[in-house]
């Protein structure tokens, strides 16, 4: 399955599989969307699995929110990685 982002204003729902071969696509909406707004919300509720490279982007555009003073928030109980990963990093 491909990965489906529906955008409502700030609002990002994806739906389907992150991974290598869309992940530069979400990158791109969410770079423009923390350009035109201060805050983006990233809903993953209906996201059936995330790789390595779906989980850096959303590091790398976390980051990026966090370094231009900007706010992505992420809600939803889409993938147990991506929950472990900001956990870990937020333990160090």
């Amino acid at each position: 399955m491909s990965l489906i982002i529906n955008k409502s204003s700030n609002y990002y729902e994806l739906t389907g599989v992150l991974n290598s071969t869309n992940a530069q696509s979400l990158e791109k909406a969410l770079t423009k969307g923390l350009e035109k707004f201060n805050k983006v919300i990233l809903s993953i509720e209906d996201v059936e699995s995330i790789d390595r490279y779906g989980v850096d982007v959303i590091t790398k555009i976390h980051e990026s929110a966090v370094n231009t003073n900007k706010n992505l928030s992420i809600v939803g109980y889409g993938c147990k990685d991506l929950y472990n990963h900001f956990k870990s990093s937020s333990a160090a």
